[in-house]
This record gives C-alpha cells, sequence and structure tokens, in this order.
C-alpha cells in the first residue's frame, strides 16, 4: 500500500495521478522529510477544481551532487522515470524545505532535466535572484547563463514540512497556480 502507485500512505516513488495540469512534487519522506505539506497543498488545489497529481521522489533528500555543500551524505536525484513522469505536466509545483542552499540547488537540478513551468513552495525566504544567481532561469530575473531547460515562474515561503500548511498560504498557492496556468 502506498509503494509506486499512490492509493495509501505517501512513500518513496509514490505517483498519484490526477489529470495533466499540475503535478506537486515532495522529497523522500524521512526524519527531516516529511510529506504533509504537500499532501495539503494537493488536496487543496484539487478542492479547487485543479487537477492536482502528486509524486515523492525517490532520492528526494540531501542535495545534488554539484552542488557546493555536497558531501558523504545522501545526494539528490532525480530517476529517468521521475524524469519523464515530471515531463508530462504543464506546471509543477515542488515544495523544497528550510535550507535556502539546498532549495535553489534541488530547483536547478529539477529544471536542468524537464522544460517546464515551476512555482518553488519552501519555509525559507528565497527570491528570483537566488535561483538566477546558479543559472536557474525565473520568470523575474535570467541568469547571465542559463542552466536550466525549465523556469520558475513564481515563489512561495513560509510553508513550513511537517506542519499544517494556513489556510492564507493555501489559497496563495490556488492563486498562484490559477495564474501560472493561464487564469485569472
Amino acid at each position: 500500500m502506498g509503494m509506486g502507485e499512490g492509493g495509501g500512505i505517501a512513500q518513496r516513488g509514490t505517483f498519484a495521478e490526477c489529470g495533466n495540469e499540475v503535478l506537486a512534487i515532495a522529497m523522500s519522506p524521512g526524519r527531516r522529510h516529511i510529506t504533509k505539506p504537500v499532501c495539503e497543498i494537493t488536496f487543496a488545489l484539487r478542492e479547487a477544481n485543479i487537477l492536482t497529481s502528486t509524486l515523492v521522489l525517490n532520492a528526494g533528500a540531501g542535495v545534488p551532487q554539484d552542488a557546493p555543500s555536497a558531501g558523504s551524505g545522501s545526494l539528490f536525484g532525480l530517476t529517468p522515470k521521475e524524469k519523464e513522469q515530471i515531463g508530462r505536466f504543464k506546471l509543477v509545483v515542488v515544495h523544497l524545505g528550510g535550507v535556502r542552499h539546498h532549495i535553489v540547488y534541488k530547483a536547478r537540478l529539477i529544471l536542468r532535466h524537464v522544460n517546464r513551468p515551476c512555482i518553488v513552495i519552501c519555509e525559507y525566504p528565497v527570491d528570483f535572484e537566488d535561483f538566477a544567481k546558479i543559472g536557474v532561469k525565473t520568470r523575474a530575473v535570467m541568469p547571465e547563463e542559463p542552466k536550466t531547460k525549465g523556469e520558475i515562474v513564481d515563489i512561495i515561503s513560509g510553508v513550513i514540512r511537517g506542519e499544517t500548511c494556513p489556510q492564507e498560504k493555501l489559497d496563495e498557492i490556488i492563486r498562484k497556480v490559477r495564474l501560472a496556468l493561464g487564469g485569472a
């Protein structure tokens, strides 16, 4: 139950498909990564009639191998299957946690492999310049040397992993997702 194709507790590799508009991505569950905010975000988007699927990454902990702080700990990455799954959707919504350094490098790795617009949700306050500095294309600031196919179209900070997502944050997410999909 919950292994691979949804229907139970969100675990590594869970892919719960619901249309092809929006994909909400969660990091691998563990001591520091909890899927709770992503589950609440997915539920809120579906209640707002936005078809939202969910993907829990297999290797969502740690940082990418090319991040300056990558060491002997766990490494963040995407499998070929995850890249293909992400590429099926019009918009990617990803919760990247609370460490600025991890947020920007994880976003870069995802968008390096997938040419899709992305909304970043995180705890730590980051801005478009933080991403552009390391080559991530953004709606507001373009890097001198782009290193990604996809682009960050919006950022929502203050969403804490493992905590109930406040209604005003859910409303902000719904509003920004609708805008990114071309609605009002």
